[in-house]
């Protein structure tokens, strides 16, 4: 079966206002549109546009009460400014994060929630535009004192942080976390000598800092941004956020495939609550060099990126020219986005034509999805095999 699906746009504040319009070919809003979800979420779950197809089931988070759990959520994310620095559990951690905070009696809306539900939410981002940047892991300790003294060494609230990155990397990075997030006040002098110093100053690190400053000023996440990769996406290139992995997008449009799971556990960049010994408890601090993921081309005109979880793989087709049709098995049901042109896409009892800015659900039973005709892109959402 395929059923028709849309949603509106989140209007957070750092949402762009032009983009995810530019990419569909909708009408902005006028507001900021920062993520259109394409999923049984309840926070915004996909309309459904034929209700008839779905005994009266008018979103699918209805639907998939007695359709089957849905185990990821698929978004478009246009971010005009920085979001906030996070993590997220694995499954482990979710789990008893969530049993311990109901044993204590929080409500499930309480402010005091760490865990929404027992489940993890790795996630990945598929770039559109050029360039998508973001920060993403931790990297060498001493990478970021020579950043640190490049920028501001000369101050001595400066020099005395940057002195600390010395030792085992994991132990530096988890007391440097620590301190920066723990509220001592001389975090404001590093903070402000930073700052101060990036303004005239060039390189990635000085215009980390300036764009984080302006979105949030005297933040103790400006600074330990420079503890983490800057990471700069291309057009076609996704990169995979595992449980654990500290990141916070910073402008661009992609994009997003994540497990179905509302966790977040904050690390600054913020005004909402930071619990930093259950954040602390999450990270993993462990030093890497971000590489993007490794795209498989089974076919022709099909791209795929398989993460190491269950919960979802993205799929890229294009069709058109030397490309006339292209086919992928889906395990289980699948969202399909157009994003350019106009595509005919068939599976084993049903088709259906998506243009630019139409979305649809394919139920399992599907098995196989095929781009029979027209030209355009398609992105697809599945669950891993």
């Amino acid at each position: 079966m395929f059923v028709r699906i849309g949603n509106t746009p989140r209007d957070y504040a750092w949402g762009s206002t032009t983009a995810i319009a530019g990419l569909l070919g909708t009408t902005p809003s006028g507001a900021p549109e920062a993520e259109l979800w394409l999923g049984a979420h309840p926070g915004s779950p996909a309309r459904i546009l034929d209700s008839t197809q779905t005994d009266g089931a008018a979103d699918l988070a209805h639907w998939t009460q007695t359709a089957g759990k849905l185990p990821y959520l698929l978004k478009v994310l246009a971010a005009a400014s920085p979001l906030s620095l996070q993590a997220h559990p694995s499954s482990a951690q979710a789990r008893a994060g969530f049993e311990r905070e109901n044993a204590e009696g929080l409500a499930p809306d309480s402010p005091e929630r760490n865990y929404k539900d027992p489940f993890h939410k790795p996630e990945m981002i598929f770039a559109l535009s050029d360039p998508f940047d973001a920060l993403c892991g931790f990297r060498e300790p001493a990478e970021s004192r020579t950043a640190l003294e490049r920028l501001a060494g000369g101050d001595p609230a400066v020099s005395a942080f940057a002195a600390t990155l010395e030792g085992e990397p994991a132990d530096v990075l988890r007391g440097a976390t620590e301190w920066l997030l723990g509220g001592a006040p001389e975090v404001g002098d590093v903070v402000n000598a930073v700052v101060a110093a990036a303004q005239d100053a060039e390189g990635v690190d000085a215009d980390t800092v300036r764009m984080l400053a302006a979105a949030f000023p005297g933040d103790p996440g400006i600074v330990l941004a420079l503890l983490l990769n800057r990471v700069a996406l291309r057009p076609g290139d996704a990169l995979y956020l595992p449980a654990g992995n500290i990141h916070a997008y910073l402008r661009g449009l992609g994009i997003e495939l994540m497990a179905a799971s509302d966790n977040v556990l904050r690390g600054g960049l913020t005004p909402k609550r930071i619990d930093v010994p259950e954040l602390v408890s999450i990270l993993d601090f462990t030093p890497f060099a971000v590489t993007p993921m490794v795209r498989e081309r089974p076919a022709p005109g099909v791209e795929e990126f398989v993460p190491d979880v269950r919960d979802f793989r993205l799929i890229r087709i294009e069709v058109g020219g030397d490309v006339p049709a292209a086919s992928v098995d889906i395990p289980g049901t699948a969202i399909v986005l157009c994003t350019a042109g106009e595509v005919e896409v068939e599976g084993a009892t049903e088709a259906l034509r998506l243009k630019r800015g139409e979305a649809a659900v394919v139920t399992a039973d599907e098995r196989r999805l095929s781009v029979v005709g027209g030209a355009g892109t398609l992105f697809v959402a599945t669950p891993n095999r």
